[in-house]
């Protein structure tokens, strides 16, 4: 009996079938190995957040006064406001401070109740500002305000310079990642596997939280002493999430 062969071959068709099958697994065996590294990169990670934090001394006083007038007529405590306002500002012009803004501009009535009867007694204005002084001459600053025509002290807060909370931003930044990749290396030795590489990087934030404002109170009319005014110190914060292949 004769054998069929194909066209152009030398092989019978009946060892063709033989051959086939080792053809398909040499080239399972180069597929199959690929498929599996990429299934562990998909599926074999973990994911560790690290933690940074830097203090820093404050240098700077973050200052909130103001001006209120209270009087009869609207136009005429508004009138009054202004101009105590505008010889605030210029006297704070003047000492060059640093993110000089206005932050509020109020007038309001001001009521009476007789037998639970509501009247208009007067009207109150009311002009704020905010700015940055550096902190070792806020106290004399506050004083010589209130000599221009301020008669509240809102609120004072204490951060660092711009360029102190950059570099701590990066510092913290570092600090976190080592962190994390420490956190991550004792568990791999905990559970005996080892890590192959950094597969995502998230930055969860590396900011300096906004400084709390402290003291609100009237301002007197004169001082006897200058005002003491200390800073302290500012955090910095970052956290940094690795996901690591092993």
């Amino acid at each position: 009996m004769t054998r069929a062969t194909l066209p152009g071959s030398r092989f019978p068709s009946g060892n063709l079938w033989k051959i086939l099958p080792l053809a398909m697994l040499v080239c399972a065996t180069f597929v199959l190995p690929a498929f599996a590294q990429e299934k562990d990169k998909l599926w074999r990670t973990l994911s560790v957040s690290g933690r940074g934090v830097e203090t820093i001394p404050t240098t700077l006083a973050q200052v909130s006064l103001g001006v209120e007038i209270q009087g009869k007529t609207a136009q005429e405590v508004q009138q009054e406001a202004a101009r105590r306002s505008s010889a605030v500002v210029a006297f704070l012009k003047s000492k060059n401070v640093e993110k000089l803004q206005t932050t509020g501009i109020r007038l309001n009535p001001v009521y009476s109740y007789t037998n639970n009867v509501q009247q208009i007694t007067g009207y109150a204005a009311n002009n704020t500002v905010s700015f940055r002084i550096p902190t070792e001459q806020a106290g004399t600053l506050l004083d010589d305000a209130v000599k221009a025509g301020a008669t509240q002290i809102n609120g004072i807060s204490f951060v660092a310079n711009d360029e102190a909370i950059a570099t701590a931003q990066k510092q913290a930044l570092k600090e976190a990642t080592q962190d994390a990749r420490q956190q991550a290396d004792a568990v791999f030795s905990a559970l005996g596997f080892k890590s192959k590489e950094i597969v995502s990087i998230q930055v969860n934030n590396a900011t300096a939280p906004p400084p709390p404002m402290f003291l609100r109170a009237e301002a007197a009319k004169s001082a006897d002493a200058s005002t003491p005014v200390i800073g302290g110190e500012q955090q910095v914060e970052a956290s940094v999430t690795l996901q690591i292949s092993y």
